[in-house]
C-alpha cells in the first residue's frame, strides 16, 4: 500500500529536504493503489520539487504521469502541454529515450481524441527519437500496430503486437508485455477469433492484477466482457463489464467509463431489457460528448439506434444513426482509416434498414400502397442512374424515396383509404403531407438532401404542382425523379378507388402528362421503363 498522504498536506510549499525521486515514488503508489485524486497532487508536488533540485530527469518522469493522468480525468489540454515539457525537458538533458515515451504520451493523447494524422505522426517522431535503444524496439513495434489497428489491417496489427510482446518479455517488461497481449486480445477480436481474443485478454489482465495496473485491468475486463456477449455468455460478460466500471469510477476515468456504458447497455438490448439499454446508452452518448471522444460517441449512438430500431422507435433510430453517421465521417476523413470507413458503410447499411422499415411502417394502415416506397426506391435508383447521379445524390433519392410519404401519418385513415372520389376539402387535407413531413424530420440533420424530395415531390415543371406550386429549374432534379416514379407506380399498382392500369394505359397516361417533368427526366424514365 502507498504510504498514508492526505492531499492538505500536498498543496503547501515543497519540502526540498526530501529528494524529487522520492516524491514520485510516493505518487506512484498512491497511482497504483488507485488513489488518482491525491496521486495527481503527489505528482505536482513531485514536478515542483524537481524543479527546486534541478532533477530534470524526476521532471521529465513526474510530468509525463501527471499528462497521462489529467488526460484520463478529461484535462486534455492541460495534459499535452504537460507531455511536450515533459519531451522538451528530457530533450535538453540529452535524455532521448525519455523525450521518446513523453512523445509517446502525445500520441496517446491525439489517437484516444480521433486526431489520427497527428499521432501517426508523433509515434513516427517517437521512433525517430528511441532510435538505436533495444528498450525503445517493443514500443515502436507497439505503435505500429496500433496504426495497423486503426486502419483495419488486422494481419499487420498482430505482426507488429508480436513482435512488440516478445521483445517485452525478453526485456523482462512486464508491463508493457500486458499492454502488447491487451491490444493482441482487441486485434483478434476484430478478426473474429474470439479464442484467441479472450486468451489474450485474460493473459493482460492477470499481469495487470499482479502488477496493481487498475486502469489496464479494467480495459481487459470490459474487452472481455464484448468477446463473452458475442459468444452469448451474457451473464458473465455483465459481471466483467460491471468490474470494469467499478475501476473506471475509482480512477476517474470518464472517458473510459463511457465505454462501459455502452458495454453494458448493448448486453441489455442482446437481452431485450429495453428500459436498462435505453437507460445505460444515453448514458453512454453523454458521457463521450462530455469527454471529447469522437469514436465512443458514435459507436454508442450506433448501439442506440439498434436499441431503437428493435423498439419500432424508427425516428429516434434515424436521430442516433445521423449522429453516429456524422462522427464516423469525420474520423474516416483522416488518410488511411480503412476501419473506420467500414464503420461508415456498415452504419449506411443499417440507416437503409431503418429508413426501408420506417416507410413501410407508414404503408402498413393501407394494403393498397404497401411496399409502394420499396417500388419507388427501386425505379428512382434506375432513372438516377440513367442519368449519372453522383452518389450523394443516388443515396438521397434512395432515401427520400422511403420516406417521401411520411407526412401521410397525419392523414385521416378514412381519407387514405376513402373507396370514391375525394372531395376538395379532401384533396386539400393530402396535400398537407409534403410539408408534415420536412416537419416530423424537422431535429433530424440526415447525411444526405433528402428534404427537398419529401417536401417537392409533387410538384410539376408547368407550375401545376403543389405545395409551394414551384416551376422550372426551381423544382430540385431528385424530386423530380422521385416525381415521375411515384405517378408510375401510382397508376400500376391497385388503389382503394380505382383498379391498377395496364402497362400501356398507363404509358399513355404518362405521355400525356410528361409538361410535368423535365424532358430528360422523362425520358431517362421512358428509356428504362422495362428495367423497373
Amino acid at each position: 500500500m502507498a504510504p498514508s498522504l492526505s492531499p492538505a498536506s500536498l498543496v503547501g510549499s515543497v519540502a526540498i529536504d526530501e529528494p524529487p525521486a522520492a516524491l514520485y515514488e510516493r505518487a506512484r503508489a498512491l497511482e497504483t493503489d488507485g488513489a488518482i485524486d491525491t496521486a495527481i497532487l503527489a505528482y505536482r508536488q513531485a514536478v515542483a520539487g524537481a524543479e527546486v533540485r534541478r532533477d530534470p530527469s524526476t521532471l521529465a518522469k513526474a510530468l509525463c504521469r501527471l499528462a497521462i493522468l489529467l488526460h484520463h480525468a478529461n484535462q486534455s489540454p492541460e495534459a499535452r502541454a504537460l507531455a511536450e515539457r515533459s519531451r522538451a525537458v528530457a530533450e535538453a538533458a540529452g535524455d532521448l529515450l525519455r523525450a521518446a515515451e513523453a512523445v509517446n504520451v502525445q500520441a496517446g493523447i491525439a489517437l484516444e481524441l480521433g486526431e489520427f494524422d497527428l499521432a501517426k505522426e508523433l509515434y513516427n517522431r517517437a521512433a525517430v527519437l528511441g532510435a538505436g535503444e533495444p528498450s525503445v524496439l517493443g514500443r515502436v513495434a507497439q505503435n505500429l500496430g496500433i496504426i495497423a489497428n486503426v486502419r483495419g489491417e488486422w494481419s499487420d496489427a498482430r505482426a507488429h503486437y508480436d513482435q512488440a510482446l516478445a521483445a517485452f518479455e525478453g526485456n523482462g517488461d512486464e508491463q508493457r508485455a500486458a499492454i502488447a497481449y491487451h491490444n493482441l486480445g482487441l486485434v483478434h477480436s476484430h478478426g473474429g477469433d474470439l479464442g484467441a481474443a479472450e486468451f489474450n485478454l485474460r493473459k493482460a489482465r492477470g499481469i495487470a492484477q499482479r502488477l496493481g495496473d487498475l486502469r489496464l485491468e479494467g480495459l481487459a475486463s470490459l474487452n472481455l466482457a464484448e468477446v463473452q456477449d458475442e459468444t452469448g455468455r451474457s451473464e458473465e460478460a455483465q459481471v466483467e463489464v460491471e468490474t470494469a466500471l467499478g475501476i473506471f469510477n475509482q480512477l476517474g476515468s470518464e472517458r473510459d467509463k463511457a465505454d462501459a456504458y455502452r458495454v453494458l447497455g448493448t448486453i441489455y438490448r442482446r437481452r431485450g431489457r429495453t428500459t436498462l439499454a435505453e437507460a445505460r446508452l444515453s448514458q453512454a452518448v453523454r458521457m463521450a460528448t462530455e469527454t471529447g471522444s469522437a469514436l465512443s460517441e458514435a459507436e454508442a449512438a450506433e448501439e442506440l439506434a439498434l436499441l431503437y430500431q428493435d423498439m419500432g422507435r424508427n425516428q429516434d433510430a434515424v436521430r442516433n444513426l445521423t449522429l453516429a453517421h456524422r462522427l464516423y465521417t469525420r474520423l474516416a476523413a483522416a488518410p488511411g482509416l480503412t476501419s473506420v470507413k467500414r464503420n461508415v458503410k456498415t452504419l449506411e447499411n443499417t440507416y437503409l434498414s431503418v429508413v426501408r422499415e420506417w416507410g413501410q411502417s407508414i404503408e402498413s394502415s393501407d394494403s393498397y400502397t404497401y411496399l409502394h416506397c420499396e417500388r419507388v426506391a427501386n425505379y428512382g435508383a434506375v432513372v438516377a442512374e440513367a442519368l449519372q447521379v453522383d452518389d450523394q445524390a443516388a443515396r438521397a433519392i434512395q432515401f427520400g424515396a422511403y420516406l417521401h410519404d411520411l407526412g401521410k401519418v397525419k392523414v385521416p385513415h378514412e381519407i387514405l383509404n376513402k373507396a370514391g372520389k375525394l372531395t376538395d376539402e379532401e384533396f386539400s387535407v393530402i396535400k398537407n403531407h409534403p410539408g408534415w413531413g420536412v416537419e416530423l424530420l424537422a431535429d433530424i440533420d440526415f447525411p444526405w438532401d433528402i428534404v427537398p424530395i419529401i417536401r417537392w415531390h409533387h410538384e410539376r415543371l408547368d407550375g401545376g404542382g403543389y405545395p409551394d406550386r414551384l416551376a422550372g429549374d426551381a423544382i430540385p432534379l431528385n424530386a423530380q425523379i422521385i416525381c415521375v416514379v411515384d405517378v408510375w407506380d401510382a397508376l400500376t399498382t391497385r388503389r382503394s378507388y380505382r383498379d391498377a392500369f395496364p402497362i400501356d394505359r398507363a404509358l399513355a397516361v404518362m405521355e400525356e402528362s410528361r409538361h410535368w417533368w423535365r424532358p430528360e427526366v422523362f425520358e431517362a424514365f421512358k428509356k428504362n421503363l422495362p428495367g423497373f
